[in-house]
């Protein structure tokens, strides 16, 4: 028992950036201090960006979706890549079986085929094949994009055309992306190598495709990390691999929640959570953490968005701020603690993203870098309403209120 009180008070006088970056150093967590972090708030700027940078690749460009969606964007994009196969760039791209055949648009054999002939080398991870049952878990949901091992891209968009455009179902589709200078480069593109080895066979390695000690504005023309904190932001990539580091993320989470001491933002657009993530923000809410937690009153798939509903009534009544966003899907994937740590990846708060896929988040100790995600948070407040009793009652019919309570029971597989 005493020595149980020793560590709480030892919690409550170390601030939570430190705390949680030993906690995910004891977990493996490697962190960098020499990062630039620059936000990328909305397909246009992620693909403009992106572009230019691709435009200006020397030696390696090295992508991995979810799903590479067969539209205009992704047409432009396989058409800067096979310029680059011409220049002598070696183009590398991996896609998810199961990413690729459940969007609408996916590539066929035919597509893949001509992919090829320009050059570009691609892999699918995990094709589907009957009985097709394995083919829902264990998914590759990472989206990484190294370029020359000298900046990375992260975060939540897959390639598609909706991220710029929106869809007729949902209207504008809002997500988050970052790209990264720095040492966390490294990371992010020996997990690239290591997915490519186990679907290529190819064992590629050696010091070209990693970042060296300087290489400040190696590309030119793209969009700046305006921060006084610039070329020096500590970031530490999380990896979720199935049987190596499968609980990390939610660790993360967990850990983050755990160790506030002020405040907890989160927009997440499957917020179907687990027992330990629910009882980590009530807990939060308890010892007096203002927590505001923001969804989407739109989403693109059935039955996981009712059971977000049905937790975010749960935490609304124990002392949670929830605000329901209703111009378009918002698919962004962030948390922000105190005002000093906050992450930008692909992992979902559902069982998918938490229990089964490979996911990869950055997670970024720097106030500056939390702040912009906290402007974005206070400005989409503006079209939001805020969840109340009565409002949960008029908004939601006894039908839907049922699917929330069927989706929660079926929590552990969504």
């Amino acid at each position: 028992m005493a020595s149980s009180a020793t560590d709480k008070q030892h919690s409550l006088q170390t601030s939570s950036d430190s705390l949680l970056v030993q906690q995910l150093k004891k977990k493996g967590i490697q962190f960098s201090n020499n990062n630039s972090v620059i936000l990328l708030a909305s397909g246009q700027e992620k693909f403009d960006d992106l572009f230019k940078a691709i435009e200006q690749a020397h030696s390696s460009i090295h992508l991995e979706y979810f799903n590479f969606r067969n539209d205009s964007i992704n047409n432009e994009l396989i058409t800067r890549l096979a310029k680059k196969v011409q220049e002598g760039v070696e183009v590398r791209a991996i896609f998810d079986g199961f990413g690729n055949a459940s969007n609408n648009r996916p590539m066929r054999k035919r597509h893949l085929k001509e992919i090829r002939k320009k050059g570009i080398e691609i892999y699918e991870f995990k094709p589907i094949a009957f009985p097709w049952i394995h083919d829902v878990f264990n998914r590759d949901h990472r989206k990484i994009v190294v370029i020359d091992g000298k900046i990375a891209y992260t975060g939540g968009m897959n390639v598609a055309d909706y991220y710029i455009k929106g869809t007729k179902a949902v209207g504008e589709w809002h997500d988050m992306h970052c790209r990264i200078e720095g040492d966390a480069v490294n990371t992010l593109q020996k997990i690239f190598l290591q997915m490519w080895y186990k679907v290529s066979g190819q064992n590629i390695h050696g010091a070209k495709y990693y970042r060296g000690i300087s290489n400040a504005d190696y590309v030119k023309g793209l969009k700046s990390d305006t921060c006084h904190s610039a070329n020096h932001k500590m970031v530490g990539i999380i990896d979720r691999e199935p049987h190596v580091s499968k609980d990390i993320i939610r660790t993360f989470y967990e850990k983050a929640i755990d160790d506030a001491q002020d405040s907890i933002k989160i927009i997440n657009p499957y917020f179907t959570l687990n027992p330990r993530l629910r009882r980590a923000l009530k807990n939060a809410a308890k010892r007096g953490v203002k927590v505001e937690i923001m969804l989407s009153v739109k989403s693109d798939i059935p039955l996981t968005p009712d059971c977000g509903y049905y937790n975010a009534h749960k935490l609304m009544k124990n002392g949670c701020t929830i605000w329901l966003f209703k111009p378009g899907f918002h698919h962004t994937k962030i948390i922000l603690v105190d005002g000093k740590i906050c992450t930008v990846g692909s992992a979902n708060l559902n069982a998918r993203s938490l229990r089964w896929d490979r996911e990869v988040n950055a997670v970024i100790i720097d106030k500056e870098t939390t702040k912009k995600l906290d402007n974005l948070f206070e400005s989409q407040k503006r079209e939001c309403f805020k969840l109340t009793e009565e409002k949960w009652k008029e908004w939601r019919t006894p039908w839907q209120r049922f699917k929330g309570w069927l989706g929660f029971l079926l929590s552990p597989f969504l």
